[in-house]
């Protein structure tokens, strides 16, 4: 055991521990400490990047984990009812592996685009870092209670970051923003504990029943007591309907909310607007990508059945969340509102590549939430670029922007086309599959029909609409701000801006071009994936 997933969860813990002994007034200071901490974190998952294995021959799904890490954390004696045992476990598979690696370069351009911060400026880094260890922590917990922790410290820095650092309805937003997503954890919590009650450690026989949170154990049904109420095999029933199929759709909605899909999806908005910029980046890249995540690697694999039986509402829904989220997009006047409701839209193609069960959806979905995370980044920093500017976001407000910031311009044009899915870039990548997925569902397992692909089409020509719309009055014509005051300021990018975007610039075409580079680390992973959930393969 060499610790690796340790120093890139926690790592950032040290940071924070050396900020505190920094005076508040020392914002050079503050800063270089922040972005040394997250390069140390990004050091650290590019020496895990190297010692990943793309073929490990893993026959199931737990045995597909590598770096992994398990100890004893809590244990009691709890007398006649057995033993209680919490492990700190982590571990990284071909699923978790592209999200750790997406996460720590963006936490780096987060702090890089957090440089000019003036207020309270060491508060802001210690919260920032305190998110950065949740994060990573979410991407790598093999123990539900763990994951949780990790999912459950996340609220606290982002409702402050939202909320102190703001815009002019901060506070609104940030509790919105809380509220929906505690409602959203409590009924997770609600399932981890009747998981806790149903389950136990292996090889107990003649001895007392040791209860676990052990992802790995949770995933193999000869691990539940057979009277348990969420057992596979005991049939028993909640509110007239299968218990397992209930914790099911209580672990759907808790994490959709963090996706999020439509209707759970009205904090995002409001949350996007008013966060500071790199706390949208953030937001948008990463955070929801725990919701997705959550899909995979919790509600999916620990109860497929209930996953096949509800495929067709689950479709349902992420299709309703494209369209709905599209058609939003092309009314919004605010560009960052704009971007916050296509990432709605583009999310709810991971909802269909899940329901159609097939490893071409299941790919998809994944390489959609990586392609997303780059492209969504680079959006709400290339919005950042104009608010620092002018403090306006709304599109009516600029045209003609070409002509004296052609470098921006590029750059915009370029990811707008990316997020549109245009053949080169990653985002036609991570749709195609998801659609191949969804058309080839019906052949494949009759469980999604074939209207299903061609409603999602439709997500992609609306995608197309609002971008093109607003490429057209925001860059092209007659130069024009709504604001003299503004002329000074509206120059090109700054070096800062460049090494900002650049990196993410550069991964979008090359995951385009050679999408091999994030499908080969997962591959083995999703088959094993799909067939823990279709049941083709034992153990």
């Amino acid at each position: 055991m060499d610790y690796l997933l340790s120093l890139i969860v926690f790592s950032p813990l040290i940071g924070i521990v050396l900020l505190l002994f920094v005076k508040n007034n020392q914002k050079q200071t503050i800063r270089w400490i922040a972005l040394g901490t997250v390069l140390v974190q990004m050091g650290f998952t590019a020496l895990l990047a190297m010692r990943f294995e793309f073929w490990t021959g893993a026959r199931v799904l737990t045995e597909a984990f590598q770096a992994v890490e398990k100890i004893r954390w809590i244990s009691l004696d709890l007398g006649q009812a057995g033993r209680f045992a919490i492990d700190y476990h982590v571990g990284v598979d071909g699923i978790g592996f592209p999200l750790v690696l997406l996460s720590s370069l963006i936490l780096v351009i987060g702090v890089v685009a957090s440089w000019q911060l003036q207020k309270q400026v060491k508060g802001y880094f210690i919260l920032y870092l305190l998110l950065s260890t949740s994060i990573m922590g979410c991407f790598v917990a093999l123990d539900f209670f763990l994951f949780y922790l990790f999912f459950e410290l996340m609220l606290l820095p982002m409702f402050f970051l939202i909320g102190i650092w703001g815009g002019p309805r901060r506070s609104y937003a940030s509790i919105k923003f809380f509220i929906y997503t505690l409602l959203g954890s409590l009924l997770i919590l609600i399932v981890m504990i009747g998981l806790y009650l149903a389950a136990a450690e292996p090889g107990m026989a003649g001895s007392k029943v040791v209860h676990t949170f052990n992802l790995l154990y949770l995933m193999d049904g000869s691990n539940y007591l057979p009277d348990s109420m969420l057992s596979p095999g005991a049939g028993a029933i909640l509110f007239g309907h299968p218990a397992r199929w209930m914790a099911f759709l209580a672990l759907m909605i808790g994490f959709a909310i963090k996706l999020p899909a439509v209707p759970v999806h009205t904090w995002l908005p409001d949350a996007h607007v008013e966060a500071p910029t790199a706390i949208s980046v953030i937001l948008a890249a990463l955070l929801l990508k725990v919701g997705g995540y959550g899909f995979f690697r919790i509600a999916y694999t620990l109860f497929p059945e209930a996953a096949i039986h509800y495929a067709r509402p689950i479709a349902i829904f992420g299709l309703i969340s494209i369209v709905y989220g599209g058609l939003n997009a092309t009314a919004q006047r605010d560009l960052k509102r704009l971007i916050a409701y296509s990432s709605v839209s583009h999310m709810g193609f991971v909802l269909v590549g899940l329901a159609a069960l097939t490893a071409e959806g299941a790919e998809g979905a994944m390489f959609q939430m990586v392609s997303h995370g780059l492209i969504s980044g680079a959006l709400f920093l290339l919005v950042g670029v104009v608010y620092d500017r002018t403090h306006d976001r709304l599109i009516e407000n600029y045209s003609g922007l070409v002509s004296r910031m052609p470098g921006y311009t590029v750059l915009v044009v370029g990811v707008f086309f990316a997020s549109m899915g245009l053949p080169g870039m990653s985002g036609f990548v991570g749709e195609l599959l998801v659609l191949m997925g969804a058309f080839g569902s019906q052949e494949a397992n009759g469980l999604l029909p074939v209207w299903v692909g061609f409603v999602a089409i439709s997500g992609i020509v609306i995608s197309a609409v609002y971008y093109l719309w607003t490429i057209q009055r925001m860059f092209f014509g007659k130069y024009f701000v709504r604001e003299e005051k503004w002329e000074p300021f509206m120059k090109d990018l700054s070096a800062r801006e460049w090494v900002m975007l650049v990196p993410l610039m550069v991964l979008i075409v090359m995951l385009g071009i050679f999408p091999r580079l994030l499908l080969d680390p997962m591959n083995e992973t999703i088959n094993l994936f799909m067939a823990h959930l279709t049941g083709t393969i034992t153990p």
